[in-house]
């Protein structure tokens, strides 16, 4: 599956340490605020002499973020926390150390689905009594569920990638009179409007077939509503529901106009992410990207900045629901030892989210992180639209899926839907297309 930086706005990275000095009760919950004190002075900490490695697929940047957060638990507990790099695939990375007998003691997971493989594998841990407090505390039902197996609390979203964003090219927008939309009716329109003003509304990364799934997840979530997006998720409805119809008819409306597409549908399949990113902003050949928050990172030498040139709208309602997906990484316990279960506690609760959210590139999933906390406007906005969306938001569904349906580039889903792009007047056909590949990968 793709696995793809999350936003990389160039911003200053603010010292963690100024906001880890105190616990109202908050945090790891460990101990009361005013008994934590009097161990401080007298020079010993609840975890003192406690080893904890942690092992995710962040580098360079993400990776020295992440390592203040480590640090600000440090400095609280008094355990000394190692960092281990699985690399992109953190699969292969886990799998020899899980036979081993020797896996880290928290692992954090690019995708839920590796939650349920594990769980399967009896390689994981369930999460503390204390660390389920606090996702009670600060997540809604949904990220609870998303992270259990069996019945047991396996795992907690730390760290998410908003997926539900337009971003357009203002200049465009100016010369075109066109405006931000709220609605999907609005958007056709502009796209109408641009493309009569001589500028294809449209750089699609076709040629990447998952930006063609977030698409239509993020349809399908407005149009169908959240039970449905769940029940499609996990195969209990066919895709050729009449849910999935309306959410193909949707996006034919784009599909359908070639001029509404830079290149055409042809130069759609030909372009993958983020080259379409280019097209918009360094040759300004298009005016929007339907993408995710990551598309900053990818702005590069474009010379647009983000928040003037480069600016983004909330995904606009083709339905009833205001749509919110989310990616993002999962933490798991491998080794129950008190500090794995307190490292994970800490990454759960606000005061954890909040140093995070101090360094540029992080999204927080929990609803107690304050969007003030965050370095940039354009990541407060994201913030508070994931607070606002409350019960509504999502996972990506491609990532909950089979990655054989889900996840595989030139089968699934992500075929499937090119070939609905190459031919979008065939609605039916697409659904029967897309329901026998969902049917077998969620047979095996």
């Amino acid at each position: 599956m793709r696995k793809l930086p999350p936003i990389m706005v160039a911003c200053l990275a603010l010292a963690a340490a100024a906001a880890c000095g105190s616990d109202s009760g908050t945090g790891s919950g460990s101990e009361p605020a005013a008994q934590g004190s009097a161990s401080a002075a007298a020079g010993t900490k609840p975890l003192e002499g406690e080893k904890v490695e942690v092992a995710a697929k962040w580098t360079g940047d993400e990776q020295a973020n992440f390592e203040k957060v480590l640090k600000a638990f440090e400095e609280k507990t008094g355990a000394k926390v190692t960092y281990a790099s699985t690399g992109e695939d953190t699969g292969a990375y886990l799998g020899p150390r899980i036979q081993g007998g020797n896996p880290p003691d928290v692992a954090i997971l690019p995708q839920p689905g590796l939650v349920q493989q594990y769980a399967d594998e009896n390689a994981l841990k369930p999460l503390s009594a204390e660390v389920q407090a606090q996702i009670d505390q600060n997540y809604t039902p949904y990220w609870k569920e998303l992270g259990s197996a069996k019945g047991q609390v396996y795992g907690v979203l730390v760290k998410a990638a908003h997926k539900s964003l337009v971003w357009y090219r203002q200049s465009a927008f100016d010369d075109a009179g066109a405006q931000p939309a709220s609605t999907w009716d609005d958007l056709i329109k502009n796209a109408q409007t641009l493309s009569d003003s001589g500028v294809p509304p449209f750089a699609l990364c076709a040629a990447s077939g998952w930006t063609l799934t977030d698409l239509f997840e993020n349809v399908y979530l407005s149009t169908a509503g959240p039970e449905n997006y769940d029940k499609l998720s996990k195969h209990e409805i066919p895709w050729t529901d009449a849910t999935v119809k309306t959410a193909l008819e949707k996006m034919a409306q784009i599909f359908g106009k070639k001029e509404f597409m830079l290149g055409g549908s042809s130069g759609a399949l030909q372009t993958d992410f983020p080259t379409c990113v280019t097209q918009a902003y360094a040759q300004k050949k298009a005016a929007m990207v339907i993408e995710a928050d990551f598309v900053a990172a990818s702005l590069g030498q474009s010379g647009a900045k983000v928040g003037e040139e480069a600016k983004i709208m909330p995904f606009p309602k083709a339905g009833d629901t205001a749509p919110v997906i989310l990616g993002g990484d999962v933490a798991v316990v491998m080794k129950d030892t008190k500090g794995a279960q307190a490292l994970v506690e800490f990454l759960a609760s606000k005061e954890g989210g909040e140093v995070w959210a101090k360094q540029p590139g992080y999204l927080s999933p929990n609803r107690n992180v304050s969007p003030d906390n965050y370095p940039d406007d354009l990541t407060k906005q994201l913030a508070q639209t994931i607070i606002s969306a409350g019960e509504s938001v999502r996972y990506d569904m491609s990532d909950l899926s089979p990655s054989a349906f889900g996840g595989t580039d030139g089968k699934g889903e992500w075929k499937d839907l090119q070939d609905f792009l190459r031919n979008p007047s065939d609605v039916k056909g697409a659904q029967e297309k897309l329901e026998a590949d969902a049917a077998k990968a969620f047979k095996k």
